[in-house]
């Protein structure tokens, strides 16, 4: 099969029809084989009653349906485990991202050689305030995650199936996709300008908290990504600093109340009477739990499961 496209939705029921015909039309066009993977997360609409309804009329439809609503990284990470083709295409069901976009970002990774190719929304049709703050989650995330992405938050992306199937996406990460990516030794990430269309039904999913919860997750990702087999290198390498900061502080407050002893008639104060003696206590007890923490986080990484579990309803394969 050439081409999954994997479309995680929540209350979509207008847009579903449209985007399934809009798709088939564009893969028949250019003859291409293809599924298309809809993962209903928890929706509380005829969301699922629709995908039933087009999976009766076209045989390359498959549908997931979580009890509740996960996220949708949980929904993307489950697609991606049942998703079979060559490349695999990730867009949003409200219509904004545009199937025509598909043969060409299948292009890029078939014959071009790409692991990833990210969509980059070079015109928005988004508020002011919202073109701005993406803007500079942007910028940071480029700045930090060293990957020159100008729309880490597209839902537009193409995979080479070797890509989704060695990396997991769990909690909040599909932003990071390509972080997760060059992670597991994916380096050929390239970018794409896509059409951002005018939403048309329904409203958005999103609110200006999830810039805050990217903040979070890039932080988190950055560590994940350089320390999330080996935090002992991170834990242990500051716990060691800490504990020697408050060592030597220490070793100086009581050589200098010896220096007065012996050498001065002056009465030195008592070593637990000088804030510096506290600063260098505290110093020790931290250093000593962030090395117990990177022990443990080292016990975790490898004896913990690497799998999230999500409660699926139903599915139609």
């Amino acid at each position: 099969m050439d081409v999954s496209i994997v479309v995680p939705l929540y209350n979509e029921e207008e847009s579903l029809p449209e985007l399934e015909a809009w798709i088939d039309r564009v893969m028949k066009a250019h003859n291409l084989s293809y599924e298309i993977v809809f993962v209903d997360d928890g929706s509380n609409d005829q969301s699922w009653a629709v995908i039933e309804q087009l999976k009766i009329n076209n045989p390359s439809v498959k549908g997931i349906k979580f009890r509740r609503n996960y996220g949708k990284s949980p929904a993307l990470h489950t697609g991606f485990s049942v998703a079979q083709g060559d490349v695999i295409i990730t867009m949003d069901a409200d219509l904004q991202d545009s199937p025509d976009e598909v043969p060409e970002l299948y292009d890029m990774i078939i014959k071009e050689g790409f692991d990833v190719v990210s969509g980059w929304k070079k015109k928005r049709y988004d508020p002011f305030v919202k073109r701005i703050t993406s803007k500079f989650y942007n910028w940071t995330s480029r700045r930090v995650t060293k990957i020159h992405l100008h729309d880490f938050n597209c839902g537009l992306k193409a995979y080479r199936r070797e890509v989704i199937k060695s990396i997991e996406v769990y909690g909040e990460m599909h932003r990071y996709i390509p972080v997760l990516a060059k992670r597991a030794g994916f380096k050929k990430i390239g970018e794409k300008v896509v059409e951002h269309r005018a939403r048309q039904y329904g409203v958005t999913k999103f609110g200006l908290e999830r810039f805050i919860n990217g903040f979070l997750d890039l932080l988190s990702v950055t560590f994940m990504t350089k320390f999330g087999k080996r935090p002992m290198h991170f834990f242990g390498v500051w716990g060691t600093i800490m504990f020697f900061l408050g060592f030597l502080v220490t070793t100086y407050l009581i050589a200098q109340k010896i220096y007065f002893l012996i050498f001065t008639h002056v009465k030195p104060r008592d070593v637990t009477d000088q804030p510096l003696f506290y600063l260098a206590l505290v110093s020790v007890i931290a250093g000593i739990q962030l090395f117990l923490a990177g022990f443990l986080g080292e016990l975790i990484s490898r004896n913990g499961s690497d799998r999230n579990k999500y409660l699926i309803e139903k599915e139609l394969k």
